[in-house]
């Protein structure tokens, strides 16, 4: 990481010593516009982010579509007509994979008390690990929380949520305002929660680039790292370290806001599981706890009720959407953002260029050129955004770089523009503010920018 910060810093430090036509040639990239190298796609409508990759090979196509048509299917209750797709619950929080990434996109927050945020989730946990170094389940609740069922059994609870609005004010003294959300347990079907129970919510994220994402090399990932941080910039960027349940070992997490899952299989495997109550080869056990009787005598929609061939062409789905090609990436003002944000060092986590390697799973995006704008890594980021909820070695303060690329069709794939994990930031603004630990200094630049120069940075992330 110290070495890319350092070509990074050089290169911004090249971008404001220069002229204003040398630093719109400099800041231009040959490329950059493809954000996913070959697996960028040119859609800016409301299907942008459902696009497949435009280099599958062989029959993948095919695959990709029936992995569509399973991502978006209702799944119902067992026992059904339809063997394929049921299965469903006892315990759940969405019917398809699509309830939560609606268009491929991203989740929202609840809206309002009756809004029953069914894109959102609440992880939860008690002091201590598991066997594999994971969080601790709740013994009354397990690892998340359901709030619907099917008929006969108890649905487990709800989750209320209210915003407290925090002020600021910029260097030129224009103020700001941001709502810091308190979260408050209700309704609760088997007790409470246990002392000292931990809630992390967590948005659904956007789906694209996962396939590459997963083909970078746990070498770039790990020469990425500074765990303790000796160049001294502040910034550390750590390697969560999770179970692969399939292979039985440790393993380098890089999907999930926390980055605690190694692989997009053992991602869609555990979604299946925790949001829908879909038992697979991955996780063949339903997660009804000692108290919920009714959970564990429900009839079960087999053994496993995921067909392999379906969680094969879901993950093979999930990874093969393409990246929207960038929009206004010549604009001089985009290039003055992202000259700002190279300057405030946002760069140092939001890493804007990485080369993918191989993975069997993904073979077409090997060698590739993208722009996520993510290093992958667990950083700090302060108290304002803590869960404090370990999981595995990522601390209640850390999460993991989310990438940025398609951050800028939210609006229009969405119809909303909810940032952050739980997205209380209500648009990019607001994002930035809330970044505080090993982003504090980036945030600080920020603040001391003119209004335009705020406004040119929001509008370089807008492009992406």
């Amino acid at each position: 990481m110290r070495l890319l910060q350092y070509f990074l810093f050089v290169s911004c430090l090249s971008l404001l010593a220069c002229g204003e036509d040398d630093d719109i040639n400099i800041a231009l990239e040959e490329g950059e516009e493809f954000s996913g190298g070959d697996v960028t796609v040119s859609d800016v409508s409301v299907n942008a982010f459902g696009n497949p990759a435009p280099n599958l090979e062989g029959d993948r196509d095919l695959q990709f579509v029936v992995g569509n048509s399973f991502f978006n299917r209702n799944w119902v209750t067992s026992p059904s007509s339809t063997e394929d797709l049921d299965g469903l619950g006892p315990l759940f929080n969405a019917r398809s994979c699509s309830s939560c990434h609606f268009k491929d996109g991203r989740g929202r927050p609840r809206l309002s008390p009756d809004d029953k945020d069914p894109s959102m989730l609440y992880r939860l946990s008690i002091p201590g690990t598991s066997a594999h170094g994971g969080p601790l389940a709740d013994p009354n609740y397990g690892g998340q929380l359901n709030p619907l069922s099917i008929l006969g059994v108890p649905a487990e609870g709800d989750m209320e949520v209210t915003y407290q609005e925090v002020t600021g004010s910029y260097a030129d003294g224009t103020t700001y305002s941001l709502r810091k959300p308190t979260y408050t347990f209700t309704n609760g079907s088997y007790g409470s929660l246990a002392a000292g129970a931990m809630v992390s919510p967590r948005v659904a994220p956007h789906m694209v680039g996962l396939g590459l994402l997963a083909s970078i090399d746990e070498s770039t990932l790990m020469a990425m790292a500074d765990p303790d941080d000796v160049d001294g910039d502040g910034i550390s960027g750590r390697i969560n370290r999770v179970w692969d349940f399939e292979k039985e070992t440790q393993a380098i997490g890089r999907f999930g806001w926390k980055a605690n899952q190694p692989t997009l299989r053992q991602q869609t495997a555990g979604a299946f599981l925790g949001d829908i109550g879909i038992t697979s080869s991955v996780f063949p056990e339903q997660d009804c706890m000692d108290s919920q009787t009714a959970c564990k005598e429900s009839p079960e929609g087999g053994e496993p009720e995921l067909k392999e061939s379906i969680l094969e062409k879901v993950t093979l789905y999930s990874g093969t959407l393409a990246v929207p090609k960038r929009r206004d990436w010549k604009d001089d003002v985009v290039l003055q953002g992202k000259r700002l944000f190279l300057g405030a060092n946002c760069s140092a986590c939001h890493i804007p260029k990485v080369e993918t390697g191989y993975n069997a799973d993904f073979p077409e995006f090997a060698n590739q050129t993208i722009r996520p704008y993510t290093d992958l890594l667990i950083h700090d980021m302060g108290e304002g955004l803590a869960d404090n909820r370990p999981d595995y070695q990522a601390t209640g303060a850390e999460w993991r770089t989310p990438p940025l690329w398609g951050i800028g069709l939210f609006k229009i794939v969405n119809d909303h523009t909810f940032y952050l994990h739980d997205g209380r930031a209500r648009n990019l603004e607001e994002a930035i503010l809330w970044h505080g630990g090993e982003a504090e200094a980036a945030k600080q630049a920020f603040v001391q920018m003119e209004k335009q120069e705020r406004e040119a940075l929001i509008k370089f992330l807008e492009s992406l």
